[in-house]
């Protein structure tokens, strides 16, 4: 199946006069089932509709929107799949210098808060066209929200935008709902009862039985109605539970639906049989290609959903909790696609999703009483409920080996270290070791400290030590030299330097020193931005500690990599601040020597000379007239 049309020559060679819709998106245009575009152009063209894709316009005028005319339905706008404002910029909110989901990998070619600036320009363009958002920026910012970049509260993205709705979550659902209904004849403003989407009114009457938020000048001003809110949206994000959410504004008031049910087996894995190009569009290739596709194009997506419930990370507001995982049919057709591909060098990079060994419901209860409101799967302890179970993933493993021109399968998207030594059946373990990682496996325990693992909701420190105990131990009996890397955050909510020094010696405790370190990132929809916002843990209604200072971050991610000269002054500071001396001195348990290292200090003293006012006159060349000594 060809990409789809691009420019109006495209469109009309295929004998329409006009798109049914027009998808405009922040990000390049690659159709892969890893992009979120490419899946609901896809859906929409399978139940018969025409899609139009606008990918990357030029903000700056209407000149591109313009381009296939206005569409019979609507227009359908995304900023790609990341937040155009994290895509943009680091958590020290400096510009990043590269895109991968641009051509060349460029940065600069959409918008900060694309989702707002492409609905603003098609309106200017079609003041009465429909215009529907969705894709992840939509989906994290569809209620009043904390922006980390503005550092205040922003009203819903659906009134910001101007926008008729907003479709969240994963989507395949309700836009077919949406387009079904559009193509009957319903205007957009009469589209109020479809799951999964989000609208806006002035009637309250009209809304019905719903839960009322505090309002928005409430949340803007008053961080324990901020924390109120939030915990009432995340206690609706189940398909079975959730009620209808109402937040009040005075513009209005916007209205969230229930979520959409989660994709059946049979339906993920239509979805993934779809005759996507699998690569980006060829407009791209004498620009260097779109980098974002080389890690995703021989990799299989295998599920959908989380039990895990990391405070940060919001795939529970994004996909919800239950899993749903594709059939070993499915992803091997696709494996064997891959096969195909004339750059396939007899590599599958991942087998995952969300987390790679979620492959069915956490318990059977779920998909009849949903997930539970009042307790997590995994955190604080294992819930007795859970069903604890590799097999269905060690075998497609095993048929996915067996695929002629499949020379490894490596698993690269987030393992639950502690839903796996949980298992007490060690087959896929011992398979992992010897079958699906080259050297090293990487890990996310996150921290050690078990104040700042309860604030993440993370497991505590010993259920990783039992991992990687066991790890090192199937390793020794397969005779392989395989370690695990973790994956280690600075200044999350509830860690203070104390944590941070307690992170540093367990680093030098088991050799370990990362080359990046990562700093929490506050983004929209988790549970830790709201706990760094507020300074409350929503849960339970107490204040939390939250690291904000610049110089104190700076001092926290020093602490992870503590053995790097640059380092050394912050490191101390830290050290000092927190009363832990001990830590500096010639023993083996100290971090740091009583004074700088001495190639540091050659290296600033001759920072400091070139920095005196060099002579700008020519120096006389020295020859060296002696003879050197043999």
């Amino acid at each position: 199946m060809p990409f789809l049309p691009v420019t109006k020559e495209e469109m009309l060679k295929r004998g329409w006069e006009r798109p049914d819709f027009v998808y405009v998106c922040g990000d390049a245009y690659v159709d892969h089932s890893s992009f979120g575009a490419a899946i609901i152009c896809r859906v929409l063209e399978s139940h018969g509709y025409k899609v139009c894709m606008i990918a990357q316009p030029d903000w700056h005028s209407t000149d591109d929107f313009k381009r296939f005319g206005e569409p019979r339905l609507a227009f359908l706008v995304s900023a790609g799949n990341i937040d155009s404002m994290v895509n943009h910029y680091t958590v020290a909110k400096k510009r990043r210098s590269k895109d991968a989901y641009s051509p060349g990998g460029k940065a600069g070619l959409r918008p900060d808060r694309a989702t707002i600036v492409y609905c603003n320009k098609i309106r200017e363009a079609y003041k009465n066209a429909a215009i529907i958002i969705g894709g992840i920026e939509a989906s994290l910012r569809r209620l009043s929200h904390y922006d980390y970049w503005d550092n205040k509260v922003r009203r819903s993205i659906l009134l910001d935008s101007g926008a008729d709705l907003l479709l969240y979550g994963m989507g395949e659902h309700q836009i077919i709902e949406m387009a079904d209904a559009l193509d009957s004849g319903l205007p957009v403003s009469e589209l109020t009862f479809l799951r999964g989407t989000v609208y806006k009114t002035r009637d309250r009457e009209r809304i019905g039985d719903c839960i009322w938020l505090p309002n928005y000048t409430e949340t803007a001003s008053d961080k324990n109605k901020y924390a109120e809110s939030y915990m009432i949206q995340y206690g609706n994000t189940d398909f079975v539970t959730a009620k209808t959410l109402a937040e009040e504004y005075r513009e209005g008031i916007v209205v969230q639906n229930p979520p959409s049910p989660p994709l059946t087996e049979e339906e993920l894995d239509r979805v993934y049989s779809l005759p996507y190009m699998r690569t980006y569009h060829p407009m791209y290739e004498s620009m260097g290609g779109i980098p974002a596709i080389e890690e995703i194009k021989f990799s299989l997506s295998a599920n959908r959903g989380c039990f895990g419930s990391c405070n940060f990370c919001a795939i529970t507001f994004h996909q919800g909790r239950i899993v749903t995982a594709r059939s070993d049919k499915s992803l091997v057709e696709e494996a064997v696609l891959m096969t195909e591909e004339k750059d396939f060098k007899g590599y599958i990079h991942d087998v995952g999703g969300p987390t790679a060994n979620f492959m069915q419901p956490a318990c059977k209860k779920q998909l009849k009483a949903g997930a539970c409101k009042d307790r997590q799967c995994l955190f604080p302890e294992k819930c007795p409920n859970l069903i604890v179970d590799h097999k269905r993933y060690l075998r497609v493993l095993r048929k996915l080996r067996n695929i002629p021109k499949v020379k490894k399968v490596f698993i690269r998207s987030g393992l639950r270290y502690d839903y796996l030594i949980y298992d007490k059946d060690e087959s896929f373990f011992n398979e992992l070791c010897k079958y699906h990682i080259s050297g090293q496996l990487r890990i996310a325990p996150e921290h050690v400290s078990d104040r700042v693992l309860e604030k993440m909701g993370k497991p505590k420190k010993e259920v990783y030590d039992r991992f990687v105990k066991k790890f090192d131990e199937i390793n020794r009996k397969c005779g392989l030299d395989q370690y695990c890397i973790p994956y280690l955050m600075s200044s999350h909510p509830g860690s203070d330097l104390k944590a941070a020094v307690e992170l540093a010696e367990y680093l030098r405790d088991t050799g370990h020193m990362p080359e990046q370190v990562q700093d929490f990132y506050p983004t929209p929809g988790t549970m830790s931005t709201c706990m760094y916002y507020t300074e409350i843990d929503p849960r339970t209604g107490k204040k939390v500690y939250v690291p904000k200072n610049p110089h104190e971050k700076a001092m926290q991610r020093a602490l992870m990599q503590y053995r790097v000269p640059a380092n050394y002054d912050l490191v101390k500071e830290a050290l000092i601040k927190v009363g832990r001396e001990d830590l500096i001195g010639f023993t083996p348990h100290c971090l740091i020597r009583p004074q700088k290292p001495i190639e540091d200090v050659r290296r600033n003293n001759k920072n400091n000379q070139n920095t005196k006012t060099k002579n700008t006159a020519k120096k006389k060349t020295i020859r060296n007239t002696h003879k050197k000594k043999r």
